[in-house]
């Protein structure tokens, strides 16, 4: 009765944040609400710089990755070889196909999968849309990261994992844009503007980015814009520099989620600020909004605009 249960939710969204805390939190979260003990296989999909890592280690807490962005642990990417120790030894492993290709057949990959699945084992794969075709299996629970995070339980109609994978590849340039854009609006803001870091938080919404105020403060939203889109127009390189800085052109920005920009600030199509502050009563917070489309298309109905004080 619990699987027939949980057959009536096929699939979850969720933006997908920037920053590293915003994802394991998240991960966590997505963690609680959908796994199940009986889920075995895990298939996690999407680019190289969307989160993914992030995203698995607040969903299984403690688990050590054969590769993150800064390591390689050639040890357990071997472990498909000769995996009868670890499988006594653990009960969760991970596999990051698009590394394990590298060094190990399919035919391997796909002889350790089933081994550890028979022994009752559970198994993470990242890129499990390249595992696919040779398992001939869906996973038990799949999540794609994108521009949003996808979590289905697919059924015997699907989803199958590519289809996932499209969805998610194609929207995740718009994340990218809308960090790059976030970055240098609030570098804007500090060295042009004199607005205190402390004074906003970021959050997200679709093809765009909130900076939440909890107190209202003056400020020129026309010159705001026109800098932001002069700074983009200027064709400036963006590249990762540390896990918390990145550098555009020739500045070192503090950022939360280095790897996930694009290359060059021309690459960011269709931004537009919304030029008054709105305002959200669920949160009780002054949004400054940026999106990738129309703003009229991303307030909708849920935002008031808040000038001077007054609602309308």
């Amino acid at each position: 009765m619990q699987n027939l249960i949980q057959e009536y939710s096929i699939y979850s969204l969720y933006f997908a944040p920037r920053g590293k805390e915003r994802l394991l939190f998240l991960g966590d979260q997505i963690g609680r609400r959908h796994l199940q003990f009986t889920d075995r296989l895990i298939g996690i999909i999407g680019d190289a710089g969307s989160g993914k890592s992030s995203l698995i280690k607040g969903m299984f807490p403690g688990l050590e990755l054969t590769n993150d962005d800064d390591r390689l642990d050639a040890k357990k990417i071997m472990q498909v070889r000769d995996p009868e120790e670890d499988f006594n030894n653990a009960t969760t492993f991970h596999l990051d196909m698009r590394f394990q290709i590298a060094f190990t057949q399919p035919h391997e990959i796909v002889y350790f999968v089933n081994r550890a699945l028979e022994r009752d084992r559970r198994v993470i794969v990242e890129h499990f849309n390249l595992l696919f075709p040779a398992l001939q299996r869906s996973a038990d629970l799949m999540v794609g990261i994108g521009e949003e995070i996808l979590v289905v339980r697919p059924t015997v109609f699907g989803p199958l994992p590519q289809e996932v994978y499209e969805l998610v590849h194609t929207s995740l340039k718009y994340r990218k844009m809308a960090h790059t854009v976030e970055d240098i609006t609030i570098q804007i803001l500090r060295e042009e503007f004199h607005v205190e870091r402390d004074l906003f938080f970021s959050s997200d919404i679709k093809n765009g980015f909130l900076l939440r105020f909890v107190t209202k403060i003056d400020l020129d939203f026309d010159t705001l814009s026109e800098r932001i889109q002069q700074r983009l127009s200027e064709n400036l390189p963006v590249r990762y520099l540390d896990e918390n800085h990145i550098m555009i052109g020739e500045s070192a920005i503090p950022c939360a989620g280095p790897r996930l920009h694009v290359r060059n600030t021309a690459e960011v199509e269709g931004f537009s600020l919304v030029r008054k502050f709105v305002w959200d009563e669920r949160t009780a917070t002054y949004c400054l909004v940026g999106t990738l489309e129309h703003p009229e298309e991303h307030v909708g109905i849920l935002y008031k605009f808040h000038d001077d004080g007054a609602l309308q």
